[in-house]
């Protein structure tokens, strides 16, 4: 049986399990056991545990922990709510004032949290019903709620970019490097959007009235309430980028900064301990389960040939390596429709990037490129993963169809067509930052 044939069947056996409600881990693990015995027999078995232990020992993979405690406790204590009340106090005077608010919530909070379903919650919860309240048009505040959550893909510290290195082998540190101008780019492509569609159409978003307009004085008080946070983002980043931290000894600084400022604010309570913590058990046990069902499909995959053929197809294509490159975007939307973010990039990242480094491209460039294309197959319908999620976070008492939230989508999948785009024509945009700080 050819190597071709196994993937079309190894792949659509694990389609059929996940339409069949099965675990994503679990169906990974099981189609993986039963090509293990078929092709090698009961007695190597032994080989999908030494597989699945091997990818738990990265020790890059212990900054996750730190870093989904950080976001969780920083959500719980109400942080994320007093970022979007100073951002309406700062712009809420001036046309999508508002939305674009969302827009740099989101991007504070992508380094806050970085976490998919967390981040759209929290900023549906927090955005949504204001901004509907102030006459703001319900498809332009949706579109911005979901955009700007997904930020948190990109923008530093993702969790999915220390899984895309673990799985890659990709340094931590260069990657972020390389998603923050892109990312930042990404954030300010839809600001740009949000004021030239607000500066036409007026009524999209329209600003505060005139008997609630703001001082200064109000402006600087409302800062308070973020300069903590700020300041803790600000030693994280700062640190990564300097090379005075690593990733990992940043994600353990964020944690316990986190609890600092739940303390400085005075919202620190056990129950808001006992939530981040189960949380954040809940986000470190998925993955870990994601790990292990990967490490098991890739043991059974790479074993039968599954590398070869991804070196043997890029090299066989016609028109070059950037056919190649289209191709493997073009397959990261469409399994990125199906998949969770974390299964793409675990499944995909390895076969990808050994297709693609023989043809001479800059790996942190196409990790960069993978990274901002997760946020496009996100957001694209009719199955994106954001869609579903913004459907299920929508606050009682908006009515909101899927049709809405489709429509809402469309603007930002364009903007971030153009920024994958911009990113694959000038690579600068991703590899500038890497090579001035890191030689």
């Amino acid at each position: 049986m050819s190597i071709t044939i196994i993937t079309i069947i190894l792949l659509a056996s694990m389609l059929i399990l996940l339409a069949l409600g099965v675990p994503i881990s679990f169906a990974l693990g099981g189609v993986s056991a039963i090509f293990a015995v078929f092709f090698w027999g009961f007695d190597h078995l032994y080989i999908l545990a030494s597989a699945s232990y091997g990818n738990l020992q990265d020790l890059n993979l212990a900054a996750i922990p730190m870093f989904v405690m950080m976001g969780w406790v920083l959500q719980l204590s109400g942080i994320a709510d007093d970022l979007f009340e100073t951002m309406s106090v700062w712009l809420g005077n001036i046309r999508g004032g508002l939305a674009m608010g969302v827009i740099l919530v989101s991007t504070l909070f992508a380094a806050i949290c970085g976490e998919l379903v967390a981040a759209i919650f929290t900023i549906s919860t927090i955005a949504l019903p204001p901004m509907i309240k102030r006459g703001y048009d319900k498809i332009l505040t949706v579109g911005c709620v979901m955009a700007g959550a997904l930020l948190g893909l990109i923008i530093p510290p993702s969790i999915e970019v220390i899984v895309y290195c673990s799985m890659t082998g990709e340094s931590i540190g260069r990657m972020y490097l390389g998603t923050f101008i892109p990312g930042l780019l990404l954030a300010t492509l839809y600001i740009i959007y949000i004021a030239i569609r607000c500066h036409k159409n007026p009524e999209l978003g329209p600003p505060m009235s005139m008997h609630t307009r703001i001082t200064w004085e109000d402006r600087f008080i409302s800062l308070k309430g973020v300069v903590a946070p700020l300041i803790l983002l600000s030693i994280i980043i700062g640190g990564i980028y300097s090379g005075a931290i690593t990733p990992m000894e940043a994600s353990s600084v964020g944690a316990t900064g986190a609890f600092i400022c739940a303390i400085i604010y005075g919202r620190f309570n056990l129950k808001m301990l006992k939530e981040s913590v189960i949380m954040t058990l809940k986000v470190s046990t998925m993955i870990a389960w994601l790990l292990i069902g990967v490490g098991t499909f890739s043991a059974v995959y790479n074993g039968i040939g599954a590398l070869d053929l991804a070196k043997n197809i890029s090299q066989a294509l016609p028109g070059g390596g950037w056919n190649v490159i289209l191709i493997t975007q073009i397959s990261l939307i469409f399994f990125g429709m199906f998949l969770d973010d974390f299964a793409v990039i675990m499944i995909f990242a390895p076969i990808f990037v050994t297709a693609v480094k023989p043809l001479g491209f800059d790996p942190l460039w196409y990790g960069v490129l993978f990274m901002i294309n997760m946020q496009l197959s996100f957001l694209t319908p009719p199955y994106g993963f954001a869609l579903f999620c913004m459907r299920a976070a929508v606050p009682k008492g908006i009515e909101l169809s899927m049709k809405e939230i489709y429509r809402a989508a469309i603007p930002f999948i364009l903007i971030q067509v153009s920024c994958l785009i911009l990113v694959m024509i000038f690579k600068p945009i991703a590899t500038w930052l890497p090579h001035l700080l890191i030689r």
